[in-house]
């Protein structure tokens, strides 16, 4: 990749924030009115704040989605709706993540597998394709590569800097060393240095460790990661370790980041499942910070934390108690586009 592009940090100004709506083809069938109801007021705090593009399947699921946003009072004009097919509804890991050069912008577009080969995945990774055919961006390169990455993966503090996990990148790619896959990162981005966290996992995530339940960057060199304070819980030993990563971890001029440590989010389980309630999996947009709340006294903490780490922006909480029953969050079912990049 030209070294001229990069990847923003989420931070940055943006155009708006791409969601796909669920429907009956999609793993949220069995609790659809539910999840449609936390759809609804993710969709409605999104475009509080900036435009909404929503991917629909077909015009039934866009007669229904526009129905319940009109309902819940989102201002029409806000929102976009635009047809394609997809599999599943977790666009930050099927979504274009979009690199700029100051005048142009490039749609990176990894092969999406699933999560692995754990689930399928085949409409999801022509999701970009169907976009640029149908007009979303605004006259953006497609840069198509054969190599299995979500966007969940990397978090960008958009000055060359990426930061991911060994146990996603190792389970999508066994047989690479890490030098071999942080030179596919480096190419794909144009970024200047990879940081890889060994430790750190959530249960009732099937990402493999994605970054983006684990720790953030934010700005003015600052990273907000999750933690764990109970001593009898299982993930303690792992999370602790993995603070002990992010605190040796130095910027690019050799100083310590500053570090935001969340609280552990209260034990939520389904049906016998652990489900992942994480507090780092929030969304930035445009002069807010959506947050997922779990409905424990913990919420009230985290949203202090992420405030202190994002000053000059609102926290939004968003309930993702409902998301979280197929392993992802508020971060997971949205991706951001950079400021111009979308199509008027």
């Amino acid at each position: 990749m030209n070294k001229a592009f990069r990847l923003p940090a989420e931070w940055e100004a943006q155009a708006g924030v791409i969601i796909a709506w669920p429907h009956a083809g999609t793993d949220w069938a069995e609790r659809l009115p539910q999840i449609e109801t936390a759809y609804v007021a993710l969709a409605a705090a999104i475009a509080r704040f900036e435009p909404l593009l929503v991917c629909v399947a077909d015009a039934d699921v866009r007669d229904r989605a526009s129905a319940l946003l009109y309902a819940a009072g989102v201002d029409a004009a806000r929102v976009r709706y635009v047809e394609a097919a997809y599999d599943d509804t977790w666009l930050r890991d099927s979504g274009p993540l979009t690199l700029s050069d100051g005048a142009g912008f490039a749609l990176v577009d990894f092969r999406f597998t699933g999560w692995g080969g754990k689930f399928e995945g085949g409409r999801d990774d022509r999701l970009i394709e169907e976009l640029l055919a149908r007009g979303v961006f605004s006259a953006a390169q497609h840069r198509r590569i054969d190599w299995a990455l979500e966007g969940g993966a990397i978090e960008s503090d958009g000055n060359g800097t990426l930061l991911t996990t060994w146990r996603c990148l190792h389970q999508r790619h066994p047989q690479m060393s890490l030098v071999q896959m942080d030179a596919k990162l480096l190419d794909a981005f144009g970024a200047k240095r990879v940081l890889c966290l060994q430790h750190g996992y959530l249960e009732g995530d099937d990402t493999d460790a994605h970054i983006d339940t684990l720790a953030r960057f934010a700005p003015d060199d600052a990273i907000v990661f999750q933690t764990c304070d109970d001593p009898a819980d299982p993930h303690y030993d792992e999370l602790a370790r993995m603070h002990e990563e992010i605190a040796r971890l130095r910027t690019a001029e050799g100083q310590p980041y500053r570090l935001f440590p969340l609280p552990w989010a209260r034990t939520i389980v389904d049906e016998g499942r652990r489900l992942a309630s994480s507090y780092a999996n929030y969304l930035i947009v445009n002069g807010a910070v959506l947050m997922p709340a779990y409905g424990g006294p913990a919420d009230a903490e985290a949203a202090k934390v992420i405030a202190a780490a994002h000053p000059g922006r609102q926290v939004v909480a968003i309930d993702a108690r409902p998301l979280i029953w197929q392993n992802g969050s508020v971060h997971c079912l949205t991706m951001q586009v950079p400021a111009g990049a979308l199509a008027g």
